[in-house]
């Protein structure tokens, strides 16, 4: 047989078939031969004693030709198959990426063990050998395979392992792209070190995790667009949740001083590159604090959630690019800022008229009653871009941020911080509202946005106002996105950062 490594153009889907109804035919002899070795296709184990990535380890000093006197059980998935005549080559996958080769040869299995090899064993499969771990003649770390066995018969083939996987592809068929590409499996790991370094993070600071309801009877704890359901056991109407802060701040009330969850949000909106209908995201909340004091917090998150991937402050991004995120990370004020960069001064008393001409000089359409919507939009227009590092962007219009308390000392204003990173909003942070009657005005100011059509306003919440009148000490809070922090990190979008995203 030929090299079967695959070099070629991509399968048509003719070509697929034929090769599922080859690989079909392989599977009944395997099922139906009670000598193949394991029984069947589909064993329900295999002899393993070691891992491909183990045997690297122990192993990995043998010189060419060498010979280690140890013979191990392991298994992968064939990516790479080579058989010639009397001695046949396949190179096995463990699911971390890492390699070893298997060698097949006739003197060690027998005439009849490897004429199966080559008749049963496709590119896909996965394969359980045993044999004495060796260096090949070009130093290759092998097994010289005694005996071998079907661990899963793959039935469809492989895509074209030399050729990268469209970003479609990648993201549609994400179990290919993690056989297939390194950078796939590392995005998996950093995820995961990622999120045990919050929860560290936290634990070294006296936060208890919580977990929140998903299916809620109202929607709240941000402005966004939810996704509606019913619940046939209450025949009501339920919302996914887009936050989960007004339970939080519950438990708050409830006496659990530092509070934390990760979890899943979901928001009927848009999709792009920094956006996905659902993502996971972080919520904590510190009585006793404000947002001074989680504007470190999220830092400090960061920095050590950067050290647990790299090593290091500075992350290297998909396409090379190095970002500083050590040090102490700048401060501005919204207004202030946008007042400098469009050459006239702004501030919270300044008419919507004035700002809605303003934005019709630049060419920015915005449809909104709020003074508040016009200051976030202008800021974005002229400041936005010109952030390089990562930077808290300080005090809020009063209108866009309803859960938030007032400035201590400006007017118009309240105590809300979003931090950009790499251009886009990773995190924001609050002195929270807690005051019931100032917090339910700010409700009725909400709901006669939403009867005048605006489907992102807030409703007015009883039982979040009712624990509120038991008393919320002050609190700062913290909302960050998982996915985005991924972003920040790798430099890459956010389908790349979800293992399975949501897609047509």
């Amino acid at each position: 047989m030929t090299d079967t490594q695959a070099t070629e153009p991509e399968l048509t889907d003719a070509e697929i078939g034929e090769q599922k109804a080859v690989r079909l035919g392989k599977r009944e002899r395997l099922m139906a031969d009670a000598s193949t070795p394991g029984g069947g296709a589909y064993p329900v184990s295999v002899p393993l004693t070691d891992t491909i990535p183990g045997v690297r380890v122990r192993f990995g000093h043998l010189q060419a030709d060498e010979t280690s006197g140890v013979t191990v059980g392991l298994a992968g998935r064939v990516v790479h198959l080579r058989n010639t005549g009397k001695l046949c080559f396949a190179s096995l996958q463990s699911g971390d990426g890492s390699r070893i080769q298997a060698m097949v040869s006739l003197a060690e299995v027998g005439e009849e063990s490897l004429a199966r090899w080559k008749e049963l064993v496709d590119l896909g499969d996965h394969v359980f050998v045993s044999g004495e771990v060796v260096s090949s003649r070009r130093g290759e770390l092998s097994v010289m395979v005694t005996e071998w066995q079907i661990a899963s018969k793959a039935i469809l083939p492989l895509p074209n392992l030399h050729n990268e996987l469209s970003e479609e592809s990648r993201v549609r068929s994400r179990y290919l792209d993690l056989i297939a590409r390194e950078q796939a499996r590392t995005n998996v790991i950093n995820r995961s070190k990622v999120v045990a370094s919050l929860r560290q993070t936290f634990a070294g600071r006296g936060y208890v995790e919580v977990e929140t309801p998903m299916l809620q009877v109202m929607h709240g704890g941000a402005s966004a667009r939810p996704f509606v359901t019913h619940s046939n056991a209450f025949d009501t109407e339920l919302y996914l949740r887009i936050a989960p802060e007004l339970y939080l701040k519950r438990a708050v009330v409830g006496g659990i001083d530092r509070v934390f969850e990760i979890n899943r949000n979901f928001r009927n909106e848009g999709a792009d590159s920094t956006h996905s209908p659902e993502f996971a995201m972080l919520e904590s909340y510190e009585s006793y604090g404000d947002y001074n004091t989680i504007a470190e917090l999220t830092q400090a998150l960061i920095q050590n959630a950067a050290l647990a991937i790299t090593g290091s402050h500075t992350v290297t991004w998909a396409d090379g690019t190095e970002y500083d995120l050590g040090g102490e990370w700048d401060r501005i004020s919204m207004y202030e800022s946008l007042s400098e960069a469009a050459g006239l001064q702004i501030t919270p008393q300044t008419p919507v008229a004035e700002l809605r001409a303003l934005a019709e000089r630049e060419g920015i359409e915005i449809d909104h009653p709020l003074h508040g919507k016009y200051v976030e939009e202008l800021w974005e227009h002229f400041v936005k871009d010109s952030l390089t590092r990562p930077t808290f962007v300080m005090d809020f219009p009063v209108e866009t941020s309803p859960l938030v308390r007032a400035h201590r000392s400006i007017d118009g204003v309240v105590e809300k911080w979003d931090l950009y990173v790499r251009g886009f909003e990773l995190a924001t942070g609050y002195s929270e509202l807690v005051d019931p009657v100032v917090q339910r005005e700010r409700f009725i100011e909400q709901a006669k946005l939403a009867a005048a059509g605006d489907v992102e306003a807030m409703r007015l919440d009883e039982e979040f106002l009712r624990a509120l009148e038991f008393g919320m000490p002050p609190t700062g809070g913290l909302g960050m996105g998982i996915d985005r922090l991924l972003m920040a990190l790798t430099g890459l979008g956010i389908r790349e950062t979800i293992l399975f995203p949501l897609v047509k």
